[in-house]
């Protein structure tokens, strides 16, 4: 018992020392954040989609190893430049077979359109920690404006890496038929739900 009460204490006490660290080195306030250019983290950053499989079940997969880079400055958003790159061949579903069906011709085609863009054209504060950036999505070819609902996470060093860091989620629903991507609608939903986790490092 004596000795299971030391390590408790241990602990709280590292937490406690640790603590203070961490919160001196990170802001969640938007202001604060750092302007300057940022590389995406493509190891920590995921595109993550969902879609109705014939009514049964909310099917969900996963873009990985997405590359893009970022210019902000917190006091004049409206500046903000975001492309990405999101190579269509590294769609992830855990099923081996499925993620060839995916790369056919009935959905993404991937031989004929590999990668996929966004480059953002507009970008409007909504709240503390939140902005929409409108920007032009390029998928299967076709080109059409798209809506990311951001949430701003956290700026400062990394205690990992030591690095100074951005991150933030976000949202986006595309019709993937209007991008030409209309294999089994509406069987399989024409509505696709992104879910986005960007996690940004200052360029050096």
């Amino acid at each position: 018992m004596r000795h299971s009460f030391q390590i408790a204490a241990y602990g709280l006490a590292a937490a406690l020392l640790l603590a203070p660290v961490a919160n001196a080195q990170t802001t969640q306030v938007p202001a604060q954040a750092r302007a300057g250019a940022y590389t995406l983290n493509s190891d920590h950053s995921k595109i993550t989609w969902s879609v109705n499989h014939l009514g049964f079940s909310t099917y969900v997969g996963q873009f990985h190893g997405v590359t893009g880079t970022l210019r902000i400055d917190p006091a004049s958003l409206a500046t903000t430049e975001l492309q990405v790159t999101i190579d269509t061949n590294l769609v992830a579903t855990l099923t081996p077979a499925l993620d060839t069906h995916l790369k056919s011709a009935d959905f993404l085609d991937t031989a004929r359109f590999p990668t996929a863009t966004f480059k953002s054209t507009k970008v409007v504060r909504t709240g503390d920690r939140t902005a929409d950036v409108t920007g032009d999505l390029t998928l299967h070819g076709v080109t059409k404006p798209v809506v990311i609902h951001a949430t701003f996470n956290q700026a400062g060093v990394n205690l990992a890496d030591k690095q100074y860091s951005l991150g933030f989620d976000g949202k986006a629903v595309i019709k993937r038929s209007e991008f030409g991507v209309s294999g089994y609608v509406p069987a399989v939903g024409d509505d696709v739900t992104l879910q986005l986790a960007a996690e940004f490092k200052a360029a050096k």
